[in-house]
């Protein structure tokens, strides 16, 4: 699943950038390019003057590899897919889910772009941006980004939602590295416009979003969660990893992602819980007052323990 389309016609999350825009931030990004290479080629030729000619050749290929090419791709890596043309345009590459791009996609990104731009004169990446339906050219479809617009008009839809204070901590221990990019973006696509939607065909899609997710994942949704939370607290879960991840702040995740304490309630501790094949999880036994052993409230119908009032975005089923 790449894309979320809705019988309402609900505006993608993240709007592609046309080629027009990209044809000027690229322009721009040559020009300094291009002027950052003279000057230093200058500057190699006139200290490298006492060398032979094959060592001014070695010294001009190495210059032209490390200016033209690895120094968008260092510069693309260092600011997270915004160099100096696409923060003028409002532009960034992203990667498919929506997050930010590492090394690898701006290696690749950059490798094939001395082909198809520089060789080329920008030909086959202008041809293959008209063709691709989200104006990608060839970089961005083998690294699997996307250039898209920051400066956009406010959307008309709210805020992701939080999941219910209830769930927090609750999948610490799923694995989500199977589940593909496509899927992410479609549920964010979702949980940032489900309230546009009507209430029986955003529940029916919440549905079948939590249950692809859930096959995914190898762990079945835990029982009385309304689908639309279960898609919220997973997210979160991932925004935690990937914040992780990206500052350094700890380990990725909890359980077989990195070890982190499981919460009360939580998916299990055995090593391969949160894996493909392996048990179900336990949420508690039920104790009086709505209460789980582990000081959590237990779901009962759906909506035990969470309100209209809770500032999660999520209304109590009727």
């Amino acid at each position: 699943m790449s894309e979320l389309v809705t019988g309402e016609a609900v505006a993608l999350e993240l709007q592609p950038a046309r080629l027009p825009s990209r044809a000027l931030a690229l322009l721009l990004d040559l020009v300094v390019v291009l002027v950052v290479y003279v000057v230093v080629s200058v500057v190699l030729v006139l200290s490298t003057a006492s060398l032979d000619d094959a060592a001014r050749t070695a010294v001009s290929i190495a210059t032209f590899l490390l200016v033209l090419v690895g120094g968008p791709i260092a510069v693309e890596t260092l600011s997270h897919g915004r160099s100096l043309g696409k923060s003028a345009c409002g532009l960034r590459v992203v990667r498919d889910d929506g997050g930010p791009i590492r090394f690898r996609h701006a290696l690749v990104r950059g490798a094939l772009g001395l082909v198809e731009i520089l060789l080329t004169f920008g030909v086959v990446a202008c041809v293959a941006s008209l063709v691709s339906a989200r104006g990608r050219r060839l970089g961005d479809v083998f690294a699997g980004t996307l250039v898209v617009r920051e400066r956009v008009p406010a959307a008309r839809g709210g805020f992701v939602p939080l999941p219910p204070p209830w769930l927090a901590g609750r999948f610490q221990e799923l694995d989500l590295s199977a589940v593909p990019d496509g899927l992410w973006l479609a549920i964010r696509q979702y949980l940032g416009r489900m309230g546009q939607l009507d209430p029986q065909v955003g529940g029916a899609m919440a549905g079948r979003l939590a249950e692809e997710l859930a096959g995914w994942t190898g762990v079945p949704m835990p029982p009385g969660v309304p689908p639309a939370a279960y898609l919220a607290a997973v997210v979160q879960e991932r925004q935690v990893r990937e914040a992780r991840r990206m500052f350094g702040g700890g380990p990725a995740g909890g359980g077989a992602a990195g070890g982190g304490p499981v919460v009360g309630g939580g998916l299990g501790s055995g090593p391969q819980s949160g894996r493909p094949g392996s048990r179900s999880p336990s949420y508690g036994p039920a104790a009086p007052g709505g209460a789980s052993s582990s000081g959590d409230p237990v779901v009962e119908g759906g909506d035990r323990g969470r309100g209209e009032g809770s500032g999660t975005g999520f209304v109590p089923p009727a």
